[in-house]
């Protein structure tokens, strides 16, 4: 195994172990690593890898939840549908895109997950809410939006997914986390194989990467359950971690285009 290999496995170890630690917003983390510790050199071949690497780890999280019973399939299967519609528009025109003006765009999305992460969420929410004639139409216009902006960054864009679904069907936290995991694989799927058509997947790394989260997953899931609810703080640091991490990509996206010659 080659060094690049193994800084491979162990940056998807690290967004596994993130993922299983903490939830949702882990995963954006994958992109920075790919580019700026892996080394893959093309902005959209990372974009391509993270996005398969997102979409394969969301459907594993997701047979957990729907073991305990926490996804609302109807509501799922009708937010993803309209947004795997918006993930190949978003993806398409992400492709077209120059690759260091989408790193910066893409440092600004890093913020608005860090943000999202610190701001309070209340559980509260109709927990039998059942699929309806006016639910429906707002989950095709929430979900078309946020799989359209999942697929443009190629992100799993759980914190989209998770108050969107909240938002259209005023269902309780819990299922919108279990619900929305069917989404942000069906949307980094959608984007993976957009990207992938044009060569734009390292089929070797998004391999490795995988096989490193998985590991790393089942550590964060069994050290999550160590602390129980003592994980705010930790939650806090990523959230700083994502601030830092974002002006360093802005740094190196934006910094040679207005530096002066």
């Amino acid at each position: 195994m080659s060094l690049q290999d193994l800084l491979t496995v162990l940056s998807g170890g690290l967004v596994g172990f993130l993922l299983g630690l903490i939830g949702g917003g882990g995963s954006v983390l994958a992109l920075p690593l790919l580019l700026y510790v892996v080394g893959v050199h093309d902005p959209h071949v990372a974009i391509g890898t993270s996005a398969l690497a997102v979409a394969l780890n969301a459907f594993a999280n997701l047979a957990q939840h729907a073991r305990a019973g926490t996804v609302k399939w109807p509501c799922a299967l009708t937010f993803g549908a309209a947004g795997v519609a918006g993930a190949l528009i978003g993806s398409t025109i992400g492709k077209m895109m120059n690759g260091q003006h989408l790193l910066a765009l893409f440092a600004v999305v890093m913020v608005a997950v860090g943000i999202s992460m610190l701001w309070h969420r209340s559980d509260e929410g109709d927990q039998a809410v059942r699929m309806n004639a006016e639910i429906a139409p707002r989950l095709v216009v929430v979900g078309l939006g946020a799989g359209l902006l999942s697929g443009f960054f190629g992100i799993g864009g759980g914190f989209l997914i998770v108050p969107g679904l909240i938002l259209s069907s005023g269902m309780p936290i819990l299922n919108a986390v279990g619900s929305s995991l069917f989404s942000v694989g069906a949307f980094g799927a959608t984007t993976a194989a957009n990207y992938a058509v044009s060569g734009l997947v390292d089929w070797k790394t998004a391999i490795l990467f995988i096989v490193g989260g998985g590991v790393g997953g089942m550590l964060g899931m069994r050290l999550a359950i160590r602390l129980g609810g003592n994980r705010g703080a930790l939650v806090k640091v990523f959230a700083v971690v994502l601030f830092a991490v974002a002006a360093y990509m802005l740094y190196r996206s934006l910094g040679p285009l207005i530096a002066p010659d």
